[in-house]
């Protein structure tokens, strides 16, 4: 196989640019729906089920791209017509999910959404695997870690921007004018973002271009896009499943706190009686000024992880980000002022970092370059998994535990997202075995820092 030139600053940054803009997306739904379902008149055990939309379609919509992309080849290239119709349908329903009249209107358009999102999503992850060498993959992820953390950062941060500029007043579905702006704001955002890395990044062709067109007569159809996902599933790397029980206490964690950090905020911490309370849309504001720290976090820590990596190793490093991450989360507890909250989103921003990148860098060397698309997908299910686990049974342990309409039930949702992490953490530590780790120090057994070169 021809090995693959290695890309400079700037080509590493612009293949991920699109991210920015991603993520902008995904920040203004984390920190904004649950706060949005509630003023159309949803309670707080009713928030999961109203969150399936994004574990489902991740669920169906991701390996199939994967799959997909991985047997696509035009004038536009492999992964960028993902990239581009996904950012154009995503933009739309960012547009106009604030104006939603009911609650059923905001839920359906969050399946559009999170549809569109996953399949402009699904085919970056493929896209490093794709354009660089094995020692710059480290570097590729990480870039992706910081654009993610800037766009969620401005995204996260922008409502409350507004209301320091003075925007005031709701929209007559009760939704905050500062929300209906951001979103909007954001759906331009997206779709320009995705735009400069599909004008701005090149792909290359199939090697072979005629044993690349046999392989997608191959597995044409339907027939042969599930024969591609069984066969994936049944050759699974053992790194990947051993991976994929850490991958699901992060999310399940990770979902505790999207579904109930900002209502735990109004509630807890901002003392909001109830959701027509002027508190609480001051607390709903103050999470999402969090979301936007721990988001700042992210891309201020991004570029020190590959060194720590190269002397700690990939998986101990993001042990380490996790454990900070579950601290984070439980402090929550002891915060009886807002800007205590500051201490719990510097552990999550760290574990955030992490997330975004490690998990990712370490299946990329060991999963077949030819699958990476599909491969990447199937990954994806163990990142879905538990959040449909969540949505599925996480309201009826609220009605168990609290009752209906319970301002306490955030709270301890958001600890138990900082358990889950922590769990996340020793197994990382435990299980999961580095392949090119193991190969480096196979090779050269007087030099085991030879784990990371970029």
């Amino acid at each position: 196989m021809k090995k693959k030139p290695r890309l400079n600053f700037f080509e590493i940054w612009n293949m991920n640019f699109g991210f920015l803009g991603i993520q902008f997306g995904w920040g203004l739904q984390l920190a904004n729906m649950s706060a949005i379902y509630t003023k159309l008149g949803a309670n707080p055990d009713d928030v999961p089920i109203l969150w399936l939309a994004g574990p489902v379609t991740g669920l169906i919509v991701q390996p199939i791209v994967g799959s997909l992309s991985d047997r696509t080849w035009n004038w536009l290239g492999r992964r960028r017509p993902y990239f581009l119709s996904g950012a154009l349908l995503a933009s739309i329903a960012l547009f106009f999910m604030p104006d939603s009249p009911a609650l059923w209107v905001a839920a359906s358009l969050l399946w559009i959404l999170d549809a569109s999102i996953n399949v402009s999503m699904e085919p970056f992850r493929a896209f490093v695997g794709d354009k660089l060498p094995d020692e710059q993959r480290t570097t590729g992820f990480i870039m992706q870690s910081f654009f993610i953390g800037v766009g969620a950062a401005l995204a996260n941060a922008l409502p409350l921007i507004f209301s320091k500029l003075g925007v005031s007043g709701e929209a007559p579905n009760g939704v905050p004018l500062t929300v209906q702006y951001s979103f909007k704001i954001g759906a331009i955002v997206f779709f320009l973002a995705v735009l400069w890395t599909v004008l701005t990044s090149k792909e290359y062709p199939p090697e072979d271009i005629e044993a690349f067109k046999r392989m997608q007569k191959e597995k044409k159809g339907i027939m042969g896009f599930f024969r591609e996902i069984f066969s994936a599933l049944y050759e699974m790397p053992a790194t990947m499943k051993q991976l994929a029980v850490v991958q699901f206490f992060t999310w399940l964690g990770l979902f505790c706190m999207w579904m109930f950090y900002g209502l735990a905020t109004a509630y807890h911490v901002f003392k909001a009686p109830d959701r027509n309370s002027p508190l609480f849309n001051q607390g709903t504001e103050w999470g999402g000024w969090m979301f936007s720290i721990y988001s700042i976090v992210c891309f201020a820590v991004a570029f020190l992880l590959p060194p720590i990596a190269s002397i700690l190793s990939r998986k101990v490093t993001h042990s380490i980000a996790l454990f900070l991450g579950g601290l984070g989360l439980l402090s929550v507890y002891v915060s009886t002022s807002p800007n205590m909250l500051y201490f719990s989103m510097i552990g999550i921003g760290i574990a955030w970092a992490s997330i975004l990148a490690m998990p990712y860098a370490i299946l990329s060397s060991a999963v077949p370059p030819e699958r990476m698309g599909v491969y990447m997908g199937i990954f994806n299910f163990f990142i879905v998994i538990p959040e449909i686990i969540a949505s599925l049974t996480f309201g009826r342990i609220i009605r168990a535990v609290f009752g209906e309409a319970s301002n306490d039930a955030p709270l301890y949702m958001v600890l138990a997202g900082g358990i889950f992490l922590i769990i996340a953490s020793i197994v990382c530590l435990i299980l999961v075995k580095d392949i090119l780790r193991s190969e480096a120090i196979a090779e050269n057994p007087t030099n085991e820092k030879v784990l990371v070169k970029a």
